[in-house]
């Protein structure tokens, strides 16, 4: 090793000043920097990610008011204005009224498993795995009004017999908040088993001797304790229930069904393009945004009311076994994934979809056909590699800002940090479709014109994961605590050393589970990839709604299988860099 290096990793002076840090490459390397080169580092850092974040997000409003706000003008006094938002309020509530309830009795009956049946923990987070595009498509194969397969078992009973089409019809509004609830009902269960992980198990116990029922002792209980999960959860799945864009976009526009995600394509990808007026329709989901994120902090006041363990003893099991609540899981998984992913497979390998089973004409033609098509085999590339690059460029950048929220009083002082918070945070409560917009008119017009090239849809994707890839590395970091890197610093290995030798293999789990998750959404992403793609640069989600515009649903059938495919694929190698945890981690 050279003596650069050698000076790199001397022991820093023990009242942590930095007049011994050497200036030069190896100070940088063991972050032995002055108090104003780090402050310079930490919001120059900031500042990149500001502008990659709200650098399109200040382009569409000042899109949106150019010319007196015609954009403004136009999108509002349009005659179907009111409908669009009363129907985007509504599936929001509806999708999150049904998402609460099931994912929260989800988690309840996750905890009351038989020491035996709880590997059925996993099921729940299945609809995650599965691709939001490729479930929509299994559900209008399930219950589309003329051939969908359970309309077609429903008019053989008595009750419907005389019907030619339905009884249930998926293009409708009520069924597509179901949809959307099935769907977002998994992401509650994330946060309300992690809610419930921290109940002390003593307080059940003691309701439990007390006489209280399994429901009661719930009821009464549990679910109080459960109030910061529950209104963080409910803000995250009503800040996605309304930027959703996929069951709408599929299920409801040929019907005349509307949301402002929809509204906000149509208007970017119709025969006239009215970018201006595109923006405008992003404003009310920014203020519903930021309305939500301060709900969720004025009804959760202070938390620490809600913390009931004491230091010692852990944990007991929350509640007693149940071979119901294996049930009810089962049928979840049933009801969210085993059905849509069956339909899917029957269509695939029937020449076409005609609402009868039949194995005896199944044939592998389609997927033959798909993978050989060389557009469809491009798109699958792409969105591999994409993904993977994406996720390579969001781990270390997340790491950063974690480390950053989490010492920020010693690397660039409060206000940083608060920013930094801000910026990582706001992917999460803007809808991708304000993203894939705005993107789109940042990065088609100089300076940096990168409309055209993989890098504008990777640098959507690094955006769109910012808030993953920085809070479940700062969770890991801060159960990780300063004692290994501090005594990995004061034995004299530089901040690099450390990092590399101490600090990342402790994090492996996390770093895999954020891959993991990451890697999932990504190979999903169709939102933003619609609005951003060209003709010569595809994915997966795009090609599939190019086929399903044109009614080739054996081929649809085929790339939604595919890329369930291709995602599962990437969560096991992500399991296998983070280790058996990190597929827990989800």
């Amino acid at each position: 090793m050279s003596t650069d290096s050698d000076v790199a990793f001397r022991q820093p002076d023990t009242d942590g000043s930095d007049t011994a840090a050497w200036p030069g490459r190896g100070a940088l390397l063991d972050g032995r920097l002055r108090p104003a080169g780090r402050s310079a580092l930490v919001w120059a850092f900031v500042l990149v990610l500001g502008l990659m974040v709200f650098g399109p997000l200040v382009e569409l409003q000042s899109q949106a008011l150019a010319n007196g706000g015609r954009g403004y003008e136009r999108a509002f006094g349009a005659s179907n204005i009111g409908e669009v938002i009363l129907t985007t309020v509504w599936l929001a509530l509806g999708a999150l009224a049904i998402a609460l309830v099931l994912g929260t009795m989800l988690a309840w009956w996750a905890e009351r498993l038989p020491p035996r049946l709880r590997w059925l923990r996993i099921l729940p987070v299945l609809p995650i795995v599965v691709p939001a595009i490729a479930s929509v498509v299994g559900w209008s194969f399930l219950l589309s009004p003329g051939p969908g397969y359970i309309n077609t078992a429903l008019r053989k009973l008595p009750w419907w017999s005389g019907l030619d089409q339905g009884p249930i019809d998926v293009y409708t509004v009520p069924w597509i908040v179901f949809v959307v609830g099935i769907g977002l009902s998994a992401f509650i269960y994330l946060f309300v088993s992690s809610g419930l992980a921290n109940v002390n198990g003593e307080l059940m116990e003691a309701a439990y001797v007390h006489g209280s029922s399994a429901s009661a002792t719930f009821f009464k209980v549990v679910l109080p304790l459960l109030r910061p999960s529950l209104i963080y959860g409910a803000g995250v799945g009503l800040l996605m229930a309304l930027g959703q864009f996929t069951a709408p976009l599929l299920l409801g526009t040929n019907q005349g069904v509307d949301v402002l995600t929809t509204a906000i394509f149509q208007k970017v990808n119709g025969f006239r393009v009215d970018q201006a007026g595109a923006a405008a329709l992003g404003s009310p989901l920014l203020v519903f945004g930021l309305l939500v994120v301060i709900g969720q902090k004025l009804a959760l006041g202070n938390q620490r009311r809600f913390v009931t363990h004491g230091g010692k003893g852990g944990f007991r099991s929350l509640a007693r076994p149940s071979y119901g609540a294996a049930l009810g899981i089962m049928l979840y998984f049933v009801l969210s994934t085993l059905l849509p992913v069956l339909a899917l497979i029957s269509v695939a390998l029937s020449p076409y979809w005609s609402g009868r089973i039949e194995p005896s004409v199944f044939t592998f033609h389609n997927i033959s056909t798909v993978l050989s098509t060389d557009g469809v085999l491009d798109a699958i590339r792409n969105s591999v590699v994409f993904s993977a690059v994406a996720v390579l460029i969001a781990l270390p950048v997340g790491f950063v800002a974690a480390t950053i929220l989490l010492r920020g009083s010693q690397r660039g002082g409060r206000v940083a940090r608060v920013l930094l918070d801000l910026i990582v945070s706001s992917p999460l409560g803007i809808p991708a479709v304000l993203f894939g917009v705005g993107f789109l008119l940042v990065y088609t017009q100089p300076p940096l014109v990168l409309y055209g090239t993989s890098w504008i849809i990777i640098l959507v994707y690094v955006t769109l994961m910012l808030p993953f890839a920085t809070r479940m590395q700062m969770s890991a970091i801060m159960a990780l605590g300063t004692s290994y890197e501090e005594a990995s610093r004061t034995s004299g290995a530089g901040l690099l050393r450390t990092k590399v030798r101490i600090v990342f293999p402790l994090l492996r789990p996390a770093i895999g589970a954020s891959s993991a998750l990451m890697f999932v959404l990504l190979t999903h992403e169709f939102t933003a990839s619609v609005l951003v793609r060209t003709p010569f640069q595809q994915v997966m989600g795009t090609v599939l709604f190019d086929n399903w515009q044109n009614g080739a649903y054996p081929t649809v059938a085929s790339i939604a299988l595919i890329m369930s495919f291709v995602t599962a694929a990437g969560v096991a190698v992500a399991t296998f860099i983070g280790g058996s945890d990190a597929l827990r981690r989800l």
